[in-house]
């Protein structure tokens, strides 16, 4: 289980862009040993091998890179394990970074965690800043910032980033009479979210039948939430959620849109969510970079090309992940210098054009593997200088150790609620106790 926290106890908290999400897919490593001496394992043919413990399909093996590192270091063997769901992965993850035991040579962070880790486990990691080749000029600020520590130590080297925008199907915008065009559609709700809402109210006016305008409540307060510079702790780390304006107006907002009837009554990333998306049934989806990998996969093959990208109201993130090196690993310094290649802008590059995992590297998004990038969901367009924009414009956030337990109090037991009946302040008073009472635990 996640370390428990007590509310009275103030937390240290790290500056950057939350990204939560509650079902975000992830992954835990199994045992790889504490020989903390840095020894090397290999296999019967002597070469090396280097262990990955990773949450979800975080596409490294699928974009061939893997194999790529392979070919360029002989000796070299990587091999991951993998989980598929973070809320196995990582109390499994904290647990033997606690004990410092059972870790592999490379261990995955997603940024709901990372506050946490860098918290209270940096001593079990290694300083990614201090590996030959890295520079911090490398990744978004805010990305750099959320892996450092008080005093300066990098415990982590950012991979993918979860840029804000919203996807929508042009099909059902057009039979609902809304512009279909990416440019006209992102004006509609440009600088408000309850633009958004707005829009929501025209597209049910004239919406196709048994269709919705958005997939879920969690969906939009998660965006919404993911755009607002201060959210559920303050810089000092007191729990302020209760008490800031920003997180009760979302609140209100997404009840708002529920009580209209604009959101589906869907919990995302659960079967009958997923099953939505194959028999369209909603026409538009707040749409990290990642998101079209889920369409994609849940979506039936005459979707494809039906989909396309508009800037989000305000900028945003949600989603990404870390690589560490435990300072247990067997493989120490070559793991660093995995870690260090598989994180360069080249890389990156290469995974979003596979992958549709948005990197964190800046210097990539002039590359031309993010600015001709297209989706098979998305036909034609060219959405990598979308995605790019909205990582540059997204707000530097406090994250907390325990935002994710409140993003799904919020989402699940709270807003969820009204597309069922409660009223905004019966579903408010539900998502606060149950907040509340997971964080006393």
């Amino acid at each position: 289980m996640r370390a428990r926290i007590r509310t009275a106890r103030k937390a240290m908290v790290v500056a950057a862009v939350a990204s939560l999400g509650a079902g975000l897919l992830a992954g835990c490593a199994d045992d790889g040993g504490d020989d903390s001496s840095g020894s090397s394992s290999g296999d019967s043919s002597g070469k090396t091998t280097i262990s990955v413990g990773l949450f979800g399909t975080m596409g490294f093996k699928e974009a061939g890179l893997y194999d790529e590192y392979e070919k360029l270091n002989p000796k070299i063997k990587i091999e991951q394990n993998v989980v598929e769901r973070n809320e196995n992965y990582y109390p499994a993850l904290l647990n033997h970074l606690t004990t410092n035991s059972g870790l592999l040579d490379v261990q995955a962070v997603e940024v709901a965690n990372i506050a946490e880790v860098t918290a209270t486990q940096a001593d079990k990691l290694e300083d990614m800043s201090k590996i030959s080749g890295v520079s911090e000029s490398n990744w978004l600020d805010w990305k750099w910032q959320q892996a450092t520590t008080k005093d300066g130590k990098t415990i982590g080297l950012g991979t993918d980033v979860g840029p804000m925008a919203i996807c929508y199907r042009t099909d059902l915008f057009k039979q609902a009479g809304l512009p279909t065009d990416p440019a006209e559609v992102g004006k509609l709700w440009a600088g408000d979210w309850a633009k958004l809402v707005e829009v929501g109210e025209r597209y049910k006016s004239k919406a196709p039948k048994g269709t919705f305008f958005m997939d879920s409540p969690g969906g939009l307060i998660n965006a919404i939430l993911g755009s607002e510079k201060e959210k559920f702790y303050d810089a000092s780390g007191k729990v302020i959620y209760k008490t800031n304006p920003a997180v009760k107006a979302a609140f209100d907002l997404t009840s708002e849109a529920a009580e209209k009837g604009l959101v589906q009554s869907q919990t995302q990333f659960q079967p009958s969510w997923n099953s939505t998306i194959a028999n369209n049934k909603f026409a538009s989806i707040a749409c990290p970079p990642w998101m079209l990998g889920t369409i994609k996969g849940n979506a039936k093959p005459d979707a494809a090309g039906k989909w396309a990208v508009a800037e989000a109201p305000k900028g945003g993130n949600w989603g990404g992940t870390f690589l560490t090196v435990p300072k247990s690993g067997k493989n120490v310094k070559e793991a660093q210098k995995f870690v260090a290649w598989l994180t360069a802008p080249e890389q990156q590059a290469k995974l979003f054009k596979v992958q549709a995992s948005f990197p964190s590297a800046p210097s990539s998004y002039t590359m031309p593997e993010v600015t001709g990038a297209t989706n098979e969901m998305t036909g034609k367009q060219e959405i990598g200088p979308i995605f790019a924009e909205a990582a540059k414009a997204a707000p530097v956030q406090v994250i907390g150790p325990k935002d994710q337990i409140i993003m799904q109090g919020l989402s699940d037991n709270g807003v969820i609620l009204v597309t069922k009946g409660k009223s905004a302040k019966e579903a408010w008073e539900s998502a606060v106790k149950t907040i509340d009472n997971k964080l006393d635990q």
